[in-house]
Formats: structure tokens, sequence, C-alpha cells
């Protein structure tokens, strides 16, 4: 079992490495940022998040890399000395080889491609191990309000039996986040969602993962998602309090339980659970976790 030191430790180099990825970044650098030797930064990086920590680092700067070619209008070369390549050249193999094609394909057509997304280990370790007794306690405090969304498509990856994001990532992984944050027609960021009957074809799962596009998204579906049209509706939106990343697990159960509880009809209306996907947004401690849930007007 990984001690709360270790994690912490690997915790904080994320972060060196999330506020230092336009700066040259040292071994050194990271193990004072964590208080342990280099060598040992080095193996429980590895062991933690499953990659070394200049391969983590390089994947990462790629991904932002890419983001900057798909929404600027940028040189190749530009982008390639701002993330601290040595060369053009050498950006180019790199990027080839995370992602498939060139640098300059990709700025010129921008398909959805697989980014390195990565997650707070902190956040995943402390979830999976239930270390919750040093954090500040979890608000009770909630907010609702009634958003109207118009017609769109949902591009979205199945699964197989998922019923929740944990289920769903032992499936497909979680590779799937950076692809759905690379596409550049979203509407909104990536969401997690459970679908009604009429949009699940047999054999797959009623969780998902997927992005809302324009009504009109004539772009490449990747291979193993679909494109579905969503309709018009209105949702409901709760929004929890922020919260300490420790809480994560309990803020999500938290307010489903909510949800699962509250009267809509106090608000003039009741679920519509079969009109459209209800959603989950990717949960940030520092704004509160936000779901989703279809209504329709009390006639």
């Amino acid at each position: 079992m990984e001690s709360r030191e270790q994690i912490n430790a690997v915790w904080q180099m994320q972060n060196y490495i999330e506020g230092h990825l336009d700066e040259p970044i040292t071994l050194h650098a990271l193990a004072k940022s964590a208080g342990y030797s280099p060598w040992h930064c080095a193996r429980i990086f590895k062991e933690l998040t499953g990659k070394a920590p200049f391969e983590y680092i390089r994947m990462y700067r790629l991904s932002k890399a890419a983001m900057e070619l798909r929404d600027n209008d940028l040189k190749v070369v530009d982008v390639a000395m701002d993330f601290l390549f040595d060369s053009h050249e050498g950006f180019t193999r790199a990027f080839r080889r995370q992602f498939g094609m060139s640098p300059n394909e990709y700025k010129k057509n921008t398909p959805p491609i697989y980014l390195f997304h990565p997650w707070s280990i902190r956040e995943y370790y402390y979830w999976l191990r239930d270390m919750q007794e040093d954090a500040p306690p979890l608000s009770g405090d909630f907010f609702v309000q009634v958003r109207n969304f118009p017609k769109r498509k949902l591009l979205l990856k199945r699964g197989v039996s998922a019923d929740n994001y944990f289920s769903y990532s032992n499936e497909n992984g979680c590779d799937v986040w950076g692809l759905l944050c690379s596409v550049k027609e979203a509407l909104y960021e990536p969401v997690g969602l459970w679908l009604p009957d009429a949009l699940r074809p047999p054999g797959t799962s009623r969780y998902a993962q997927g992005v809302e596009l324009p009504e009109d998204y004539g772009g490449t579906i990747p291979e193993g998602f679909d494109l579905i049209d969503l309709p018009e509706c209105k949702m409901m939106m709760f929004q929890s309090a922020p919260y300490d990343d420790l809480h994560f697990e309990e803020a999500i159960l938290n307010l489903s339980q909510i949800i699962d509880t509250y009267d809509p009809t106090r608000s003039g209306y009741e679920w519509a659970d079969e009109a459209a996907p209800r959603f989950q947004l990717d949960p940030q401690g520092w704004r509160g976790y936000i779901e989703a849930r279809p209504v329709r007007e009390l006639p």
C-alpha cells in the first residue's frame, strides 16, 4: 500500500510540473519540491503514475502544444520552441510518435486526438484508499438552477456494463477524456453521462463519456465512438460547494443522493429522465462538483 507521504510527494511533483511546464525542469527541482532524493522521487513517481517523470513531462508538453496548434495561428517551429523542444525536427518526431501524425498535418485538419490528460494522484489514491481523515469537513451546501439546452450532437464512447465513472474507467481506461478534450468544435467541456434506454443500443452501458457538439457537426468520428443527436431540453443543474480533493468520492455521492431525493415540483418541474442523458461535469474541488438531470415544466 502506498504511503500518504509518497502520494503527497508525487502530488507535489505534479503541481511543480504544472507550474513550470514552459520552463526547464530538472529531476533535482522535482526532488526538492517533494522532499525526497532524486532517485527516490523518480522511482515513486513512476510507481504511482505509471510514467517516468520526463516521459510524463514530454507527453504533457506535446498535448499542450497540440492545443496551441489547434486554437492559435502559430508556426510549428514557434510552438516547438515555446515547449522547449530543441528543434523543429525533434518536435515533429515526438509529435508523430504520440499522435500518429505530424504537427503540420494536425494544424491543418485538427482531428480528435488522444491528449495526455494527467489526473491528480492524490485525488485518485485518496479515493482508492479512503484516506479522508485529514480533509476539511465537507459542506452540505448546494446550488440549483435550470438551463435550456438547444438541439445538439453528442460524440461519445460507450462501455459494456459500466454504470458509473469508476467502472467505466476500468472498462475503457482513462484516455477517452483526453480525446474528448481535443475536439475543437466542442460546445462545452466533456461530460460523464447516464444514458436513457432510448439512446442505448443493446449490449452497451448506461454510463458513458462524451462531448456535446453543434447540431451541424460534420467532423471526424474517432474509431470506437458514436455520434448521436440530442433533443432540445431543460436541465436542472446541481452544484456542490467547493471541496477538498480528499472528499472527491464523498462529494459525488452526496450530490447524487441530493438529486435522487430532490422534489423538482417545488420549482414547477418534473423529472424527464427519458428525454436526455443525465450528466456530470469533471469534478474540480475549487468550484464544486456539478451534476444535471433533465426536467420538463409541469402542465
